[in-house]
């Protein structure tokens, strides 16, 4: 951390949580009798509470979105290249809301907080939760703070599932959807790499059918493992050979079965970094979550009537590089728009990144995103 805070920073934000005491019904047929939402703010809302944007995190993302929790953090939130004053989403002219979502594992209610029936952590007893839950949960948060009608509903990812969902689930209450690097449903591939991380997990020793809270221990290897196969797909085989190669960590083979290469050391740092504060039970159900995700599915297969009822304007941006959530699925998705009728700008941004790009603000990344947020502010005044 510098000693000084950058002059495009937030600066230094405290997370709030709201409780709410009444129920939420959840689409598996569950309901939760009371939940947390924590929250972070960045900017201010203006007197008519138009210039509100929601921030809609992915897999392994929290409310923690900009600026720093203390001087002594090493960085700042995880899409603080987007979020400041005169950043795309720029705090000098939006009110900025972040949350943790409902099973979330960084202060939200989740699988491991305290389930007052039991006084024991949630666990695997805590409901499956689907993108609309999120959204219905995110509708109740904008209640509390008086926001009737959000500015722009943004996220990348799982985040832009759910900025998607908003215009299908509350058409009158945003003005634009921004989704980025996501897709209206998942491939068969892409449900096949969820399995893995989920079995990767449920088969470690110690989780203990989800209820290792109980032994006071932590399915670490599932998790570590789970993260590794996340991650791989997360970047591009260009940027992974760009940054790695096929480099060992010393000048000679070893011929055993450690880690050689830089890129297998890498992979396992990264796993044992997010083993330590991730939550094995949020993660299955964050890529359940990810799985079940299709708008079309009410609707016969047609996504263009699933997002007729859509009232809001959209921009829908891909990376070339993104084999994840590739560019024909963002595709797939504005044409289903324009076949619907609806305001849709789209860009395909060339970066080496793969799906990660999302998250790093090449230029015209960055001068698209910032174009449009800047139409988005005039049109509220901000």
């Amino acid at each position: 951390m510098p000693d000084s805070l950058p002059a495009d920073s937030v600066g230094i934000v405290t997370p709030q949580s709201y409780h709410f005491d009444t129920p939420i019904e959840l689409a598996c047929g569950q309901t939760l009798e009371s939940y947390d939402l924590v929250v972070e703010t960045y900017g201010e809302l203006n007197d008519d509470a138009s210039n509100a944007v929601l921030i809609c995190h992915a897999l392994s993302g929290h409310h923690h979105a900009a600026g720093y929790h203390s001087m002594e953090d090493r960085k700042p939130g995880w899409w603080d290249s987007c979020i400041g004053p005169g950043k795309p989403i720029d705090t000098n002219r939006f009110f900025v809301v972040s949350l943790n979502n409902l099973g979330g594992c960084h202060g939200s209610t989740g699988p491991n907080s305290l389930n007052p029936a039991t006084n024991k952590p949630y666990g695997p007893d805590f409901p499956v939760i689907t993108v609309s839950d999120w959204v219905k949960s995110q509708s109740l948060l904008a209640d509390r703070l008086g926001i009737q009608c959000w500015a722009a509903v943004v996220g990348g990812s799982l985040g832009g599932m759910q900025a998607l969902q908003w215009s299908l689930d509350f058409p009158d209450r945003l003005r634009h959807s921004v989704v980025i690097a996501s897709t209206p449903r998942l491939t068969a591939q892409n449900i096949a790499f969820n399995e893995v991380a989920r079995q990767a997990i449920t088969s470690d020793r110690e989780f203990h059918d989800g209820r290792y809270y109980d032994f006071n221990i932590v399915p670490r290897r599932g998790l570590m493992l789970a993260r590794m196969v996340g991650h791989i797909t997360y970047l591009s085989d260009a940027s992974m050979g760009e940054k790695f190669g096929r480099e060992l960590r010393e000048e000679a083979y070893k011929f055993g079965y450690d880690a050689e290469f830089q890129v297998e050391s890498y992979l396992r740092y990264q796993g044992e970094r997010f083993s330590e504060s991730f939550d094995a039970n949020t993660y299955l159900l964050m890529t359940r979550a990810l799985d079940y995700f299709d708008p079309a599915y009410e609707h016969g297969g047609d996504l263009s009537r699933a997002i007729a009822r859509a009232r809001c304007e959209f921009l829908v941006l891909s990376f070339s590089t993104d084999w994840r959530f590739a560019p024909e699925r963002s595709e797939e998705l504005v044409n289903a728009m324009i076949s619907a009728r609806k305001k849709v700008s789209y860009a395909e941004i060339d970066a080496p990144w793969g799906h990660d790009a999302f998250l790093i603000p090449t230029p015209r990344y960055t001068d698209v995103f910032t174009a449009y947020m800047d139409r988005v502010a005039r049109e509220v005044g901000a």
